[in-house]
């Protein structure tokens, strides 16, 4: 069951189509990816969805309820810009924004001191927000982002100033928020954290929504028949059998194994292609090899704009 659902928005900038009548459906309790080239329409929709904007048309639904002021406190939002007062220090700053929130003084105490000792930054609650790097600036504002426990958690580019421990510290907390019920909406450029959190995703690129599904289900779509086999024998008395039907990519030899990337060019069983290894040694391993994400991305992107010049 969709958990947000957009139905055709539309919003125009001056007369710039901003998003071009996109329907998107967001699973109840997943980590959906909202992935786009800079400018094309992420941020406006996220905006959209948490009320800074309106659409100028099309509809939106949040767990079964069309979009209204009262959702506003459901929604947690991180955005790219940072919004964190410099002057001010971290504590007193996060009892700010969570009292905002409709968190009272007591409730957003009590839950700062949960999540200041799980980030072991206590020590940090007197200074103030300027003697803080931009990777603890962000771990404070993510704190905040999810004090009040929303129902909805939009993050763009929570990665954004972390280093590799604390960038997994973050993806470890977004997961268990996710195993609690919680719906989240990433957008972000990096591919490897889309294929390591999201179940599903949109890519959107000028305005229109080019594809949208889960993650396992869009890297089989765009897959090429590639494989990569390992097995017992010799590249040369295999390579003199292949017939015009397969595309050696890259072979290479390990003592008395070999690892070979193929592709299939006509639709032969892979059954087929394993039986004829048989005969030449012994299969190894078997696995065929999915585009990345980032494969994904690049050529549904690329191909959008060529569809674009040739219109």
């Amino acid at each position: 069951m969709s958990f947000i659902q957009t139905s055709e928005v539309v919003k125009e900038y001056s007369g710039t189509v901003a998003l071009n009548k996109v329907s998107i459906s967001v699973p109840r309790g997943t980590i959906y990816g909202l992935l786009g080239p800079n400018g094309a329409g992420k941020t406006t929709l996220i905006r959209i969805l948490n009320q800074i904007l309106m659409a100028d048309s099309g509809t939106i639904t949040f767990d079964g309820a069309r979009l209204n002021a009262s959702h506003i406190g459901r929604i947690g939002y991180l955005p790219e810009e940072r919004g964190l007062y410099k002057k001010m220090k971290v504590g007193e700053q996060a009892l700010y924004l969570a009292q905002l929130k409709g968190m009272s003084k007591h409730d957003a105490s009590t839950r700062l001191k949960y999540w200041f000792d799980k980030f072991d930054i206590g020590s940090w609650w007197n200074r103030s927000i300027e003697e803080l790097s931009k990777g603890m600036q962000q771990k404070v504002q993510f704190i905040v982002t999810v004090l009040h426990e929303p129902e909805l958690l939009i993050l763009d580019e929570p990665f954004s100033g972390f280093d590799p421990i604390n960038a997994n510290t973050i993806k470890q907390e977004i997961v268990s928020l996710k195993e609690k019920g919680i719906t989240i909406i990433l957008s972000t450029h990096n591919m490897a954290s889309v294929e390591e959190l999201c179940d599903s995703i949109a890519l959107i690129n000028k305005g229109k929504k080019l594809l949208e599904g889960t993650v396992s289900d869009i890297r089989r779509t765009y897959s090429t028949n590639s494989f990569e086999i390992r097995f017992s024998g010799w590249f040369d008395k295999l390579g003199s059998t292949l017939t015009p039907d397969y595309t050696i990519v890259s072979h290479r030899q390990e003592g008395d194994f070999t690892t070979i990337n193929l592709t299939l060019n006509a639709p032969i069983a892979t059954n087929d292609l394993i039986k004829h290894l048989m005969g030449l040694g012994n299969v190894v391993s078997f696995n065929e090899v999915l585009p990345s994400m980032n494969d994904v991305f690049i050529n549904v992107v690329n191909g959008s704009h060529t569809s674009s010049n040739n219109n």
